[in-house]
């Protein structure tokens, strides 16, 4: 048996903002708050199943650079445009990383300037 990602942990300045934003744009919720001020989210049925959570933990530095890793997502119940425009309204913003402009995808930034990708195909 091989292993699976049951969590992403995410340094963030803002871990409440953070938490707020992704439950947003992934239909998530806040599945638990520590005394250190870390925010868990994740599927409305909890830790263990196919999704990893998303863990916010607080940090003091500010984000230097461009991410090592990122997430992707794709829509689920309309199309990429529309998505767009809802992830747009939550409060990401398109970043510039040095894309040509052809790609089929959409370079975003969360509210901390974490980049994730829009991709373009509908999941069901």
């Amino acid at each position: 048996m091989a292993c699976r990602i049951s969590e992403l942990v995410i340094d963030c300045r803002d871990p409440q903002r953070l938490a707020a934003f992704w439950c947003d744009v992934l239909g998530f919720t806040v599945l638990e708050t520590d005394d250190d001020g870390v925010v868990e989210i994740g599927p409305p049925e909890g830790f263990g199943g196919l999704q990893p959570t998303l863990l916010f933990s607080p940090i003091t530095e500010p984000k230097v650079g461009k991410l090592r890793l990122h997430i992707d997502v794709n829509a689920t119940d309309r199309d990429q445009d529309a998505e767009l425009a809802r992830l747009l309204a939550a409060g990401a913003r398109p970043v510039d990383i040095g894309q040509s402009g052809q790609e089929s995808w959409h370079v975003l930034a969360d509210p901390e300037g974490n980049e994730f990708c829009l991709l373009r195909t509908r999941l069901s």
